[in-house]
């Protein structure tokens, strides 16, 4: 592999992992994120509600 591929090939998982690592830390550090989970439904349309 030459140097140049290397290069780009280091930059190229850097960032990934960089990008990941970040994203892990975001998730884990936001305070108060359940309070703004909104447009979850547990029914499907399909389901037949018993009414």
């Amino acid at each position: 592999m030459t140097t140049a591929g290397l290069l780009v090939m280091l930059f190229s998982v850097g960032t990934v992992a960089s990008l990941f690592g970040w994203c892990i830390w975001k998730v884990l550090t936001t305070p108060n994120e359940t309070e703004r989970l909104h447009g979850v439904e547990f029914e499907t349309p399909d389901i037949e509600r018993d009414a």
